[in-house]
């Protein structure tokens, strides 16, 4: 059984930095894309960043461009996701998720992911 553990979300101010981290295990992680979404109250959940399985490749949402960063410890079977100046539009619940090496689609599409993290809270307050 594939396993997707987040870390601890929190509370931050605008303009601060959180980290969160997602350790998988019941497969082979390297086989895996590692992707971040976030879900806000009322709204649907939406892509916020990917990173291939070597970690060679990453990609963004451009809202998130140039202040978050995604990465992975294939060692460690983690998937990072380092959140700098923080705005309170970013809070929502972090989900982490990961495409196995067969699975198809657009990176941007949650469907298009095999297993997912139960998700953690960010709260960025003004």
């Amino acid at each position: 059984q594939v396993q997707l553990v987040e870390s601890r979300g929190g509370l931050v101010q605008a303009g601060g930095s959180l980290r969160l981290s997602c350790v998988v295990s019941g497969r082979t992680f390297s086989s895996c894309a590692m992707g971040w979404f976030r879900q806000a109250p009322g709204k649907e959940r939406e892509f916020v960043a990917i990173i291939t399985r070597s970690g060679g490749s990453t990609y963004y949402a451009a809202s998130v461009k140039g202040r978050f960063t995604i990465s992975r410890d294939n060692a460690k079977s983690t998937a990072y996701l380092q959140m700098n100046s923080l705005k309170p539009e970013d809070t929502a619940v972090y989900y982490c998720a990961a495409r196995g090496p067969l699975t198809s689609g657009s990176y941007y599409n949650s469907k298009d992911y095999d297993y997912w993290g139960q998700g953690t809270q960010v709260t960025v307050s003004s």
